[in-house]
């Protein structure tokens, strides 16, 4: 798994199974692989790449994905069914029939010489769906107890069940944001929010974030690095302000608007906010958020390893229903016209 927030791969080694009616999971190993300054660099100018020479990168990560699955396993002596790989989002313009991530599965499968599952969101484009976010399959089928699931990662995404029905989609901006701007110091994330707890709110700009047009969409929609460079970095690029001030005014944006979908929704009793994604190791941002969802919601907080590796879990569970031919994604997640069972398998050549 590599998401929007560019901190690294993420490796998960895990047994699935599905001894009566639910499926349960035991993650065994765990690994992530920071990127460097230049992969970094690589991955986030890969948007505006001409097609030869994106079709290269595509090639050229894919092998690598492929070489770091191989050693992971090799070193900690796994027997493995297959690889399930998310890849890399570069293109997502659903609303074009677009999305593209990068990692080629036929590569990968070659470097590591493992059976491979990868592209899970084109067969649901195609269907006229968002494509996005497909980890909902894994909060209905894992953790169906807690009544929303948010995931807090370069973007932030809720999941819940309304009317028998699992909804989910694209809130907006997370850790994109507070790393873009940390970034700006040579820092690789604030740590805990210290430096965004000491800042002062801009009311202009916190204005202006609350304003964008995405927000006022209905759901199913999602969203990405397009819509954060086109619409957010400018914003904050036109700023004069210090980077404590630009990360708190930040943080309350991204919860005002976690604030206000939950406030659309029916709740009538005590509920429970499952957090995970590196959101939930924002101290600061977790108290904003319960500020201002009020005491009805009460946001629990798992072991540092779930809240790490929950996406890469899913993307493992996505190709075990994948290769059972079971559904992996929700129609009803990504306004697609049906539901279906997405992936592109490869076998090692």
């Amino acid at each position: 798994m590599s998401g929007t927030s560019l901190d690294g791969l993420d490796l998960v080694y895990c047994h699935i199974w599905k001894p009566l009616s639910r499926w349960e999971f035991k993650i065994e190993r765990t690994k992530s692989i920071p990127y460097s300054q230049t992969r970094v660099k690589r991955l986030q100018e890969a948007i505006h790449l001409p097609a030869d020479e994106l079709l290269i990168l595509h090639n050229e990560y894919g092998s690598w994905l492929g070489e770091q699955a191989g050693k992971f396993i090799e070193k900690e002596n796994l027997e493995v069914d297959f690889v399930s790989s998310h890849g890399h989002t570069v293109h997502h313009q659903p609303d074009k029939g677009l999305t593209f991530q990068i990692g080629s599965g036929q590569h990968l499968a070659n470097a590591c010489g493992i059976k491979t599952i990868c592209d899970y969101r084109t067969h649901d484009v195609a269907l006229g769906g968002q494509g996005a976010p497909l980890v909902p399959i894994g909060d209905h089928l894992f953790f169906g107890s807690y009544d929303f699931c948010l995931n807090l990662g370069g973007i932030s995404n809720i999941s819940f069940v309304l009317d028998d029905q699992r909804m989910a989609y694209d809130i907006g901006i997370a850790n994109m944001l507070l790393n873009y701007i940390a970034a700006g110091e040579g820092l690789k994330y604030d740590k805990g929010g210290a430096l965004a707890r000491n800042g002062s709110l801009l009311p202009r700009l916190f204005e202006q974030l609350n304003s964008l047009d995405y927000y006022a969409l209905p759901y199913p929609k999602s969203t990405g690095y397009e819509w954060f460079s086109k619409e957010i970095v400018p914003l904050i690029n036109g700023q004069d302000a210090s980077i404590e001030s630009l990360l708190h005014t930040s943080v309350h944006h991204i919860c005002e608007q976690i604030a206000r979908q939950l406030k659309m929704l029916p709740i009538e009793k005590e509920k429970t906010l499952l957090i995970t994604g590196g959101g939930a190791f924002n101290t600061y941002l977790l108290e904003v958020l319960q500020s201002k969802i009020g005491k009805d919601i009460e946001l629990k907080v798992p072991s540092k390893q779930l809240i790490e590796f929950k996406e890469a879990l899913i993307f493992c569970l996505m190709g075990v229903l994948r290769l059972e031919q079971e559904i992996n994604i929700l129609h009803s997640v990504t306004g697609a016209g049906r539901d279906s069972s997405s992936g592109v398998v490869f076998l090692p050549g």
